[in-house]
């Protein structure tokens, strides 16, 4: 053999043994770290320097259940792993990177807790009560920490990135309860406070009708909530906000009050527009015959709506040419009637009507004629007439006639 070739072997040799130095030496439990090579049959080829590649199941990618093997990891990444079993006579390696990750996991969430400090997730899935999340283990946010608004269906929610914070944690239990309600409710009450305190009384403002009550609704002006009364909807009667206003709808509406300590604003729809006596004020003249309905109807009168927003009075003393003694008598809220304008001050929001100067007023009944008068006796003509005189036998005997019974006893 020539020396050349000892040279060769001895080279080889050497080769072969730095390449087996390099080797990692494993055993079950052990911490490694490795590239993803390959991503195939639901499971992820690692490339870390070990006699052959090691796999990580579909089951040890995620601490969430996956689809695919792609929802956890990417070929060419470099993930930390732990060493599940190993079997180098059938060149088998299996590792798990959801153990790794929940271990580390568990001391990052407490940090976070304590700081309360926010964070986000992405849901990996829609189950029954709430939405699971991969946070190194397995998130729960129930229903009613999703949003601050009831949500009846979450099946658009998965895959979607929330910001959350930790509500509850669990180790021994393996429990974390994340929410992002409160987050949610946190930037609202910031950002509500900035928007009251840069509301002015009178003011208009654009919103947003967010939701319907009986009693209101609900509007946005800005990233907080004012309540417009039912009163306040419309110049008109509202019976229910949903006649007038619809969620979704845009609504001009003028600031009445805010309350910051109670965290309340007070709306209105109607004083943002023109009053109905603002439109009113061209429309009617006194002497006008209008047509009008009774809304309602008092002890001394009934008030008539003759255009939308606007009632005048009809006192009681107008409503008929009959006596009558109460106004229930005659009408009944509902009624159209027809009614003469009296007088008309739109600045003082004041119409008096009058339905009996629209009809015509009855015929009076004729006087019956005096009967004649009998012819007096002489003594009532005198009675009644002193200028006429008696003679002294028809005095006599007027006398006689009276007193005779009288005379002959003190006869």
């Amino acid at each position: 053999m020539s020396e050349e070739t000892n040279v060769q072997e001895t080279v080889a040799e050497e080769v072969s043994q730095d390449a087996m130095d390099n080797f990692v030496s494993l055993k079950k439990g052990d911490s490694v770290k490795g590239t993803i090579v390959k991503i195939e049959d639901n499971q992820a080829y690692v490339s870390l320097g070990y006699k052959y590649d090691g796999v990580i199941p579909i089951r040890e990618l995620s601490a969430v259940q996956i689809e695919n093997a792609t929802e956890a990891v990417q070929i060419g990444q470099e993930v930390e792993l732990k060493v599940v079993s190993i079997d180098d006579e059938k060149e088998k390696l299996v590792l798990s990177k959801r153990q790794v990750d929940s271990e580390k996991a568990w001391d990052v969430l407490q940090a976070r807790f304590e700081n309360g400090e926010v964070f986000e997730v992405a849901v990996a899935d829609v189950v029954k009560g709430g939405l699971v999340v991969d946070v190194g283990v397995r998130g729960f946010i129930p229903a009613s920490m999703v949003e601050r608004h009831f949500v009846e269906d979450f099946s658009g929610y998965k895959g979607r990135t929330l910001r959350v914070k930790v509500k509850e944690i669990d180790r021994e239990n393996n429990k974390v309860i994340l929410s992002q309600k409160e987050v949610l409710d946190a930037e609202f009450e910031q950002s509500k406070q900035q928007v009251m305190a840069s509301l002015q009384v009178g003011q208009e403002l654009d919103g947003t009708v967010q939701r319907l009550t009986p009693f209101g609704a609900f509007v946005d002006i800005g990233g907080i909530d004012g309540l417009v009364h039912v009163s306040e909807l419309s110049w008109q009667h509202v019976a229910h906000p949903k006649d007038v206003v619809a969620e979704g709808q845009s609504v001009r509406v003028k600031v009445l009050k805010v309350d910051p300590a109670a965290g309340k604003i007070s709306l209105s729809i109607k004083a943002a527009q023109p009053g109905p006596w603002d439109t009113a004020a061209g429309q009617f003249a006194i002497g006008d015959i209008v047509t009008g309905t009774v809304r309602r109807i008092v002890a001394f009168g009934a008030f008539v709506e003759i255009a939308p927003g606007v009632e005048g009075l009809v006192h009681i003393s107008q409503i008929s040419h009959q006596h009558i003694a109460t106004p229930f008598d005659v009408l009944k809220e509902g009624q159209e009637v027809q009614a003469k304008v009296l007088d008309f001050n739109p600045a003082e929001k004041r119409v008096s009507l009058s339905i009996k100067e629209t009809e015509e007023a009855p015929e009076k009944p004729a006087s019956s004629p005096r009967s004649e008068r009998a012819p007096r006796s002489p003594k009532v003509e005198q009675i009644n007439n002193p200028n006429v005189s008696l003679s002294n036998e028809s005095m006599s005997y007027s006398l006689g006639e009276r007193f005779g019974d009288k005379l002959s006893k003190l006869k």
